[in-house]
């Protein structure tokens, strides 16, 4: 309930701000609203496949409600809204208890656990430095008023979990196995961005490849005494 009620109740707090002092705003929305897809790669004109009821629908559908509310106040009340759709981000100073795949591998590595692999393994993520990230925001907030996205920033790169585990083995020279485990209900098969919006109207693409910034943050995440070897 609060993260839906986070996603559009608050939405709409932040748009109301946005009307009365009339100035542009930035929705950081999410790959989630494209759900399971069945197009890959993702485009903006894909409307996602999925489930309203489903245990990750609060965040799916709290996020698409949210673009919904960003286009009718842009149609109603002229709010130059901007609507950005982010894929895996991540980088230095991630919580290491933030629940994300990244952080979770990196701690389990430099503990010398075993890293959980959901399912298989075989399934995809298109993983994007953080620096990249905010270089596409940035672009984005100063594009003309009637551009308003969606726009997809991700990398088009794509790894499968398994492959990201035995990458971050690999580089914490940690001595951890892979486990698995089973795969929770109506996780993503496969997530790549198509960004050739972002590419077209931003002139952005990612830049710091996946072994390159996987450093940067095992290094960071060292530094946190509570999860050295």
């Amino acid at each position: 309930m609060k993260t839906l009620l986070t996603s559009v109740a608050g939405m709409r707090n932040m748009l109301e701000l946005a009307r009365t002092h009339r100035c542009r705003i930035l929705q950081a929305s999410t790959s989630e609203v494209y759900g399971d897809p069945l197009e890959h790669p993702q485009r903006e004109s894909y409307h996602g496949n999925v489930s309203p009821t489903g245990p990750r629908a609060c965040y799916d559908e709290g996020k698409r409600c949210a673009e919904t509310l960003c286009m009718d106040y842009h149609r109603m009340y002229g709010v130059p809204v901007k609507i950005i759709r982010i894929f895996n981000t991540y980088g230095p100073r991630m919580a290491p208890d933030d629940g994300r795949v990244i952080s979770n591998f990196i701690v389990q590595a430099l503990r010398g656990e075993p890293l959980t692999v959901y399912g298989t393994g075989g399934q995809t993520r298109s993983f994007q430095y953080v620096d990249d990230l905010i270089e596409g925001m940035t672009r984005m907030m100063r594009t003309d008023d009637a551009v308003t996205g969606p726009v997809n920033l991700g990398n088009p790169e794509e790894h499968t979990i398994a492959e990201l585990a035995s990458e971050i083995v690999r580089l914490a020279s940690s001595p951890s196995r892979i486990v698995y485990s089973t795969l929770p209900m109506d996780d993503p098969k496969m997530r790549k961005p198509d960004i050739a919006k972002a590419r077209h109207e931003l002139d952005w693409h990612p830049c710091v490849a996946l072994e390159q910034g996987l450093i940067e943050t095992i290094n960071d995440f060292v530094k946190c005494v509570d999860i050295c070897l």
